[in-house]
């Protein structure tokens, strides 16, 4: 059938886009000169952040089916492998920073960071381990997802917001389109998405 034969080029264009939208900030934080006299390990710090960002788009895509070749078992496999790196990364990039300036780190914990996008981090960084807390429950009832879905959201809102307010390696127009995508993605899966889990 017509619509057959168009599938293949379909699920090309989709993964060719996701790899656009993906490594082109990359590719460009990596050109950056304000990484010049940084040291390795506050690199490794700030691209592990730019990695879990890029790993946010493909996180509700992954769980919604939405992607191909990663529908069903398979994708929400994907996804929880996701979530997991997710949370190594981070991990690694408040390790980093805490190796780097210690003091910094330690305000931002303390909500007392005189930076803006610290608050909306460490929001993200408590959401995101919140999410893996409940990621280890094998009950998956209506309120597990509700909960789930409300940490995603927070997770999603604080990490597009903390990085659109660093002024760092990644390049404003490309974090920006990574940002949206993330966010327009994140949404319509949060919001768009049926709870087939029974209530109780």
């Amino acid at each position: 059938m017509p619509g057959q034969d168009r599938r293949p080029w379909r699920h090309f264009a989709i993964w060719i886009a996701l790899a656009l939208v993906i490594a082109v900030p990359l590719m460009v934080a990596a050109e950056s000169p304000l990484l010049a006299w940084r040291r390795p390990v506050y690199i490794i710090a700030g691209f592990s952040g730019i990695v879990a960002m890029c790993l946010l788009l493909l996180q509700p895509l992954l769980a919604a089916g939405h992607l191909p070749g990663f529908r069903g078992g398979r994708g929400r496999r994907a996804h929880r492998w996701t979530g997991a790196t997710l949370v190594m990364l981070v991990l690694v990039h408040v390790a980093g920073l805490w190796i780097t300036s210690p003091p910094d780190v330690i305000d931002a914990l303390l909500f007392v960071s005189p930076t803006p996008f610290s608050v909306w981090g460490v929001m993200a960084m408590w959401a995101i381990f919140l999410m893996a807390l409940l990621a280890i429950r094998q009950r998956r009832s209506r309120s597990w997802h509700l909960g789930h879905r409300a940490a995603a959201l927070v997770v999603i809102v604080g990490s597009v917001v903390h990085a659109l307010l660093i002024e760092g390696a990644m390049e404003p127009l490309t974090k920006a389109v990574l940002c949206a995508f993330v966010l327009v993605a994140s949404l319509l899966v949060i919001f768009g998405h049926r709870i087939r889990a029974p209530s109780r």
